[in-house]
């Protein structure tokens, strides 16, 4: 689920906060649509309200849509073509075959968030194409990638179980 960019200190309490004083952080949360908690041994955790959750899913769900369909006209999608470099500018080292193929698997992904709950997988497609863009970027890397992998041996592998 895609929460409301949490970037200032004063949206943020600790878990000790809200452990000692619940109903204060629930308040503030309440007051703020979502707050951030922040806890030293575990990854941080946002509080919300049932409604600003589902209006977060809501809006998604909105936008997904609204792009696949925008991706079924040919206006559309050359709209979204053009678009695209303003949004991720790493996409200029994609060739055109490749942004058309991150276009749809970004839009396959945004469809999967908003419709299966499938939270990382904007994420997932948007890192995947950065870092062939990136490889793309780099002379070296690209000739590296590009390399031929016949009796190629990349020594042991470990198996962690």
């Amino acid at each position: 689920m895609a929460i409301a960019h949490l970037s200032s200190e004063s949206e943020a309490v600790t878990f000790t906060d809200l452990s000692r004083n619940p109903k204060a952080v629930a308040a503030r949360a309440a007051a703020l649509g979502s707050l951030r908690v922040t806890h030293r041994d575990a990854p941080d955790m946002v509080l919300t309200t049932a409604i600003h959750a589902e209006r977060t899913e809501e809006n998604l769900t909105t936008a997904s849509r609204l792009f696949l369909a925008l991706m079924k006209q040919a206006d559309g999608a050359r709209s979204l073509l053009l678009a695209l470099p303003e949004v991720f500018p790493w996409v200029r080292h994609l060739d055109d075959e490749e942004v058309r193929e991150f276009t749809v698997e970004l839009m396959d992904a945004l469809s999967d968030a908003a419709e299966l709950g499938a939270r990382e997988a904007v994420h997932r497609a948007i890192v995947s194409w950065r870092a062939t863009a990136r490889i793309n970027a780099d002379p070296d890397q690209l000739r590296a990638a590009l390399r031929p992998l016949d009796d190629a041996d990349f020594g042991p592998v470990e198996v962690h179980e």
